[in-house]
């Protein structure tokens, strides 16, 4: 495992993480080396094609709780529109790297935010379609988040935006208007870790998530997803994971793909640490069935087996017409045996292949 100090708090109208080490490259008197910061950007997932955010600047305050504009520090963050959908599965953008800033306590700490921010959506055609994405006049000077964390000579801090997307975008009743109302989530230092992995077959997109119990309770209400995209890869990360263990769900983002979910069970995480989990997780293929019918309608019984093994694997009776229908039948080739009293058995081979039914052509038992 990778150390990394990351911690994931729940603020929902704000963010703010600090991920916080010795500058490695320095020893003796570290009094005499500035402390710097760098803030990057995390998304969670959206059902939208794209959500293109204006960032303007980051800024702080440092020693001053005054809610006035007087006093704020701009970190230099280069001015630019970012796809927010970019930063899911392990990815994020640098908005401030290693800025230099005075030691003391780091009172506040707001984005700022322009006005060039757009939102594709697929229509009813299927086809994108970019909206202008209104931001709130109270919400443009930036967004404002009391830090009063701590900042010391000779180390470094690393804050992360975790922006949630699903809840940031709001459609506006009649008035047709799509409108930004930032939702962020904090991650902090050595409260939380990093969850990375791999997805097979690589080629089918999905998500990975894991179920939180915020405070140990048997309450829900208490309880939050975090989620990511996997990469065109297979990749995926999820971003400030509580310490504890965890089920990893991976499920394919289209419903009628051919595969089902995948999990990874017993997920350690430690406080600022990164968990490899070590082997892809396989998404199953979601199974088939299989139909028959014997002609000398008579009840039968079928038993199922895999083709080149000897252990049954399900048993079913037919009606009393000779019908019968095996289901949820793994992927795979099988041997169908039909037997019945008084009658010769019969072998079949059979083909499943996923969400599909396999008939049989119609058996019929002969006496011995």
């Amino acid at each position: 495992m990778s150390k990394l100090k990351i911690l994931k708090l729940m603020f929902p109208l704000f963010f703010i993480a600090f991920l916080f080490s010795c500058d490695s490259n320095k020893s003796g008197d570290m009094n005499d080396v500035a402390p710097t910061i760098s803030v990057r950007l995390v998304d969670a997932p959206g059902d939208y094609e794209a959500v293109n955010v204006e960032i303007v600047d980051v800024m702080i305050k440092m020693d001053n709780d005054n809610t006035d504009d007087n006093g704020w520090i701009s970190l230099n963050a280069s001015n630019e529109i970012v796809n927010l959908l970019d930063f899911t599965g392990g990815f994020s953008k640098v908005l401030v790297d290693r800025f230099p800033i005075p030691a003391g306590t780091l009172s506040q700490m707001r984005l700022v935010l322009g006005n060039g921010n757009t939102i594709v959506i697929k229509n009813q055609n299927n086809e994108n379609e970019t909206f202008e994405l209104k931001t709130p006049s109270a919400q443009q000077s930036g967004l404002k988040l009391k830090v009063n964390t701590l900042i010391e000579e000779g180390f470094t801090y690393d804050f992360v935006l975790d922006f949630d997307v699903a809840k940031s975008i709001v459609h506006a009743g009649n008035s047709g208007n799509i409108i930004l109302k930032p939702v962020l989530y904090v991650n902090a230092e050595a409260s939380s870790g990093i969850i990375k992995g791999m997805v097979s077959p690589t080629d089918v997109p999905a998500m990975a998530s894991v179920l939180v119990d915020d405070n140990g309770t048997p309450e829900i209400e208490d309880d939050f997803i975090i989620s990511a995209y996997t990469d065109n890869t297979g990749a995926f990360a999820l971003w400030g994971v509580p310490a504890g263990t965890y089920d990893v769900v991976v499920t394919p983002l289209d419903e009628t793909s051919d595969y089902a979910s995948g999990s990874a069970i017993g997920v350690v995480v430690s406080n600022g640490q990164i968990t490899t989990i070590t082997n892809p997780i396989e998404l199953q293929f979601k199974p088939g069935s299989i139909s028959g019918d014997v002609t000398n309608n008579i009840v039968v019984t079928v038993t199922l087996k895999l083709k080149g093994t000897t252990e049954n694997i399900a048993t079913v009776n037919s009606n009393a017409n000779g019908e019968f229908l095996l289901e949820n039948v793994p992927v795979g080739t099988y041997i169908v045996t039909v037997s019945a009293t008084g009658y010769v058995s019969q072998e079949i081979e059979a083909v499943v292949v996923p969400q599909t039914e396999t008939a049989l052509a119609d058996i019929t038992l002969v006496v011995p």
